[in-house]
C-alpha cells in the first residue's frame, strides 16, 4: 500500500498508483549512458548505439517532429512505444526536416527554432536556440561528496534485475520557474513540487491530487517539456534537489519533446500541433448552466426551475439535470427514473421551447443493483480481475453501492454503452456530464489486454471519446461536460474541477487548478460555483457566482441549491447581476473562445501568457486576465479585501469607476459585494450586448462599442456570419472607429476618458456619431 502519513486523516481510492520498488542499501544504481556511436542519420535527425554503465545496450533517436521541435527516444527495442499507446497514440508527431551534421564526435540537428547538440563520449545533450545560445541541459548525473547519485541520469533503474524505470534529468537554474501539469490545485510555480500523472478522484481542490493530469511543463526560459506516455510519470520540480527537474517513466521507453518557444502562446501551438487542436464548444455552452444539484429530483421540479429561471430573468442556457434523473442505487444504468419523471420526452420539448438545452449526468460505472448489471456481467462488458472475476470496485468510496467499471477497450461494451445514450439524445437531450473516471484499478485486465496502470490514465480520454461521438451523431457537436481528462483532452471540452469544497479556500485553489490546465493546454474550463460540497455562506456565494461569470464557461452546482433564489434577496440580485454582465459581455467571450481553439491559448490567462517577460507573472496564480482585454481578480476573502497585479506593458482601468492605474504595480483593494476587482486595458475595444434570456444561435445584435480611453486600439469580432476587424485612430481631437466585416455596431461609448481626453468629434465608419455616457461595467446599487 502507499505510505500513508500517521495520524492524518486520507482518503479511501479503489485506484491508488503502484508503488515503485525502493532500492535496498548496497544495491546498484541508476544505470546512465555513458557513451554513444552514431547508427545512422537521415533527413529527419539521427539514431545512436548506446551503452548504459550496466552494459546494457539501446537506441537513443533524436529528431524534429516540427519547427521547433525536437523527440529523443532511449529504448532497448528502436520500435518500442508507450504501453498505453496499444489503446491510442498520446501525440501525431509529422516527419519535418532538420539539417543533421556529425562533427568530432558531435552530433547536431537544426529543427529551425530549436537545436540539439549531443556529445557521444561522454554523452550530454544540450537544446539551443537559433542564436547558438543555452536553452536547456541535461543535467551530468550529480554525485555527492560519497560518490552516490543525486539525480536520476539519461538512463534506466532496475530492481531484482528487472527494469522498472527510465529517467532523465534537466538542470534547473535558480531563477527557473515551472508551469502545468495538469489542473493542479497547488501553486502555479510548482518548482519544489513533486508531480504525479495519475488521475485521482481529488476529493475536493485543496491537495495535489487531480482528476486532469498532464505530463506537460512550460519554463520561464523559453521551452516546453512533453513526456509521451499514459503511465504514472512523475516529475520532481527540484524537489529532492533544487538544480534539477527529473522524469521518471514506468514505462517500455523513455520518450519526450522539447519545444520551442520563446513565448508561452508558441509552445502551446507546438503542443497542439503534436496533440490536436482544441475543440470549440457551441456558443450555447458559454451561457449559464444551471444544476439540479446533487439530491432528488423530479420532472415536476425541472420545470418549476425553469419556469422560475424565466420569470426571474436569469440568464441561463443550459439545465443540467445530476445523478437523480436515474433510479437511486442504479446508477450508472442510463435510463429515467419513470416516477420521478413520467414523461422526459414531453419535459424536454417543453424546455426546448422555452429555450433550454438540458444536459445530463453520466459515468462509466455500473452500480450491481441495476437489473442492466447481470446481462451486461454475462457478455463481458466490465474490467476484470487478474483470477478472469468481474471488478466490482468501490468507485464511490462506500457512500454509494460498488460498481463494475465499463471496459470501454472491447468494442461490443462500447456499442452497449452508446446504444443506452443514442436515445437519450434523440429524445433531445443535448449533452453529457461525463463523470468520474479516475477509478481503474492498477490491478484490473482490460478486454484488450492492458493492465490497468496502463489503462488508468488513457481510460479518461476514451471514456470522452466516446461519449463525444455519440454525441456527435446524434446532436451535432462533441462537446462533453468532463471531470478526467490527460494528454490530449483538449478535444473534449469542457472540463470542470470536480467536487470542490464550498468554501473560501477551495474557491482559491480552484482557481489555481484552472490556471494551471490552461497552461497545460486546455483553454476551455469551469468549476462548481458556489462550490460543490456544503452549502456556501451567502457573501461566498456572490463571490464565486462572480467569479464563475467572468470564467471561460460557468455552472451552479451542488449537494444543496444553488438557486439564485434559495439565497437571501441582495445574494440573488448580486449573483444574478453577474450573470447578466456575463451575457452583456458575450461577443466579446464568444470572439476569446474562438481565438482560443484557433491558438491554443485558453481564455483564462494566467499573466505570463501575455507578459512572460514580467517575473511577477510568474508566480500570481489568484488572478488572470480573460481574453487579453480584461483582467479579473475575484475575492477570495470574506473581508473583500485583497492585493491585487497589474501586468507590466499596459495601463489598466478600473471596469467600476473608470480610474486609470499604471501597469507593473500591486494595488490593495476592498470591495463591496456589489462587484468584483475588474479591470479594462487601455486601448481596449470592447463589443457589448443587452443581456438575453440565453445567448441565441444568429449573429450579435445591437451592439455597443466600447472605446477605453479613446486611443489607439484593435479587435477582432468573431460571429457566427464571419469576423469583423474593429481598429481605432486617435487623431488630436478626432476619434475614428472603423469597422470592417459584418457585425453592426449600432452605438459607440467612451470608458475612462475625462474632459481634457475626450475627443470633440467621434466618426464610425466615417459618419460622425454621438456618443453615448457609459457608467460602468456594473450596475448601480439599488
Amino acid at each position: 500500500m502507499p505510505y500513508r502519513p500517521p495520524l492524518v486523516p486520507y482518503e479511501t481510492f479503489v485506484a491508488d498508483p503502484p508503488d515503485l520498488p525502493v532500492r535496498t542499501p548496497g544495491e546498484g544504481g541508476p544505470a546512465m549512458v555513458s557513451r554513444a556511436e552514431i547508427a545512422g542519420t537521415d533527413a529527419h535527425g539521427a539514431t545512436v548505439k548506446a551503452v548504459l554503465a550496466d552494459g546494457v545496450t539501446a537506441v537513443v533517436r533524436i529528431d524534429a517532429a516540427g519547427d521547433g521541435m525536437i523527440r529523443v527516444r532511449l529504448a532497448e527495442d528502436p520500435q518500442a512505444r508507450s504501453r498505453s499507446a496499444r489503446l491510442m497514440p498520446l501525440t501525431h508527431p509529422r516527419p519535418h526536416p532538420a539539417t543533421v551534421t556529425v562533427d568530432d564526435r558531435q552530433l547536431r540537428i537544426d529543427a529551425g527554432a530549436l537545436i540539439a547538440e549531443i556529445r557521444l563520449d561522454p554523452w550530454h545533450i544540450r537544446f539551443l536556440r537559433p542564436d547558438g545560445s543555452l536553452l536547456l541541459e541535461q543535467d551530468p548525473g550529480t554525485i555527492d561528496i560519497s560518490g552516490r547519485q543525486r539525480t536520476l541520469p539519461f538512463g534506466h533503474s532496475t530492481s531484482d534485475g528487472v527494469r522498472v524505470a527510465w529517467h532523465e534529468s534537466f538542470v534547473a537554474p535558480g531563477d527557473e520557474r515551472f508551469v502545468g501539469f495538469g489542473e493542479k490545485f497547488t501553486p502555479l510555480d510548482k518548482r519544489g513540487q513533486r508531480a504525479l500523472m495519475w488521475n485521482f478522484d481529488a476529493f475536493g481542490s485543496e491537495s495535489d491530487r487531480a482528476h486532469k493530469n498532464v505530463p506537460f511543463y512550460l519554463s520561464n526560459r523559453g521551452y516546453g517539456v512533453l513526456v509521451d506516455s499514459g503511465l504514472p510519470v512523475q516529475f520532481d520540480v527540484c524537489q529532492s534537489t533544487h538544480s534539477a527537474v527529473q522524469i521518471l517513466v514506468p514505462d517500455d521507453l523513455l520518450d519526450y519533446y522539447v519545444l520551442a518557444g520563446p513565448t508561452p502562446a508558441e509552445v502551446l501551438d507546438r503542443l497542439h500541433q503534436l496533440t490536436g487542436q482544441p475543440y470549440l464548444p457551441p456558443r450555447w455552452a458559454f451561457g449559464t448552466w444551471v444544476s439540479s444539484g446533487f439530491y432528488p429530483d423530479s420532472q415536476e421540479r425541472v420545470l418549476e426551475r425553469a419556469r422560475r429561471l424565466r420569470e426571474r430573468d436569469i440568464p441561463c442556457d443550459v439545465l443540467h439535470l445530476d445523478c437523480y434523473w436515474q433510479v437511486a442505487g442504479n446508477w450508472s444504468d442510463l435510463r429515467w427514473d419513470t416516477e420521478a419523471f413520467p414523461d422526459p420526452a414531453g419535459m424536454l420539448r417543453t424546455l426546448s421551447e422555452q429555450g433550454f438545452r438540458v444536459c445530463l449526468w453520466m459515468n462509466p460505472y455500473l452500480m450491481t443493483a441495476s437489473p442492466l448489471y447481470a446481462e451486461a456481467d454475462a457478455a463481458g462488458y466490465f474490467l476484470r480481475r487478474p483470477d478472469g472475476s468481474t471488478y466490482v470496485a468501490d468507485v464511490w468510496h462506500g457512500s454509494y453501492p460498488a460498481s463494475a467499471i465499463v471496459d470501454l477497450t472491447n468494442p461490443a461494451a462500447v456499442d452497449w454503452f452508446t446504444g443506452l445514450l443514442r436515445p437519450l439524445l434523440r429524445q433531445g437531450v443535448a449533452v453529457f456530464k461525463t463523470d468520474f473516471a479516475e477509478g481503474v484499478p492498477a490491478d484490473a485486465v482490460a478486454h484488450n489486454g492492458m493492465s490497468g496502470v496502463e489503462l488508468h490514465n488513457v481510460y479518461a480520454l476514451l471514456f470522452n471519446d466516446v461519449v463525444a461521438a455519440v454525441t456527435e451523431e446524434v446532436a451535432g457537436h462533441r462537446a462533453v461536460w468532463a471531470r478526467s481528462s490527460y494528454l490530449g483532452g483538449q478535444r473534449h471540452s469542457a472540463q470542470w474541477s470536480g467536487d470542490v469544497n464550498a468554501t473560501w479556500p477551495a474557491l482559491a485553489s480552484t482557481l489555481r487548478g484552472g490556471l494551471s490546465h490552461g497552461l497545460s493546454g486546455v483553454p476551455f474550463w469551469s468549476h462548481d460555483t458556489g462550490g460543490f460540497h456544503g452549502t456556501p455562506e451567502p457573501d461566498l456565494y456572490v463571490r464565486w457566482s462572480q467569479f464563475g461569470a467572468l470564467s471561460p464557461l460557468v455552472r451552479l452546482h451542488g449537494t444543496t441549491s444553488r438557486l439564485p433564489w434559495e439565497f437571501p434577496a441582495e445574494a440573488e440580485r448580486l449573483a444574478v447581476a453577474a450573470l447578466r454582465l456575463r451575457y452583456r459581455l458575450m461577443p466579446y467571450l464568444w470572439s476569446a473562445a474562438v481565438q482560443a481553439a484557433r491558438t491554443g491559448v485558453p481564455m483564462m490567462r494566467a499573466l505570463l501568457v501575455d507578459t512572460p517577460q514580467d517575473p511577477t507573472a510568474w508566480t500570481t496564480d489568484l488572478q488572470y486576465r480573460l481574453g487579453t482585454d480584461l483582467l479579473v481578480a475575484p475575492v477570495t476573502d470574506a473581508s473583500g479585501e485583497r492585493d491585487v497585479y497589474l501586468p507590466v506593458g499596459d495601463d489598466w482601468f478600473d471596469a467600476a469607476t473608470g480610474e486609470l492605474h499604471p501597469g507593473g504595480r500591486h494595488l490593495r483593494v476592498r470591495l463591496p459585494l456589489s462587484r468584483l476587482p475588474l479591470y479594462v486595458r487601455r486601448g481596449a475595444l470592447l463589443p457589448l450586448v443587452a443581456p438575453q434570456a440565453t445567448v441565441g444561435d444568429g449573429p450579435f445584435r445591437e451592439v455597443t462599442l466600447v472605446c477605453w480611453g479613446a486611443v489607439e486600439g484593435r479587435t477582432v469580432v468573431h460571429d457566427v456570419d464571419g469576423d469583423t476587424i474593429i481598429e481605432a485612430v486617435r487623431d488630436g481631437d478626432e476619434l475614428r472607429i472603423q469597422t470592417r466585416g459584418p457585425l453592426l455596431v449600432g452605438q459607440l461609448a467612451l470608458a475612462g476618458v475625462g474632459d481634457a481626453d475626450r475627443p470633440a468629434r467621434s466618426l464610425l465608419n466615417g459618419a460622425a456619431v454621438t456618443v453615448l455616457p457609459f457608467a460602468g461595467l456594473f450596475p448601480a446599487p439599488g
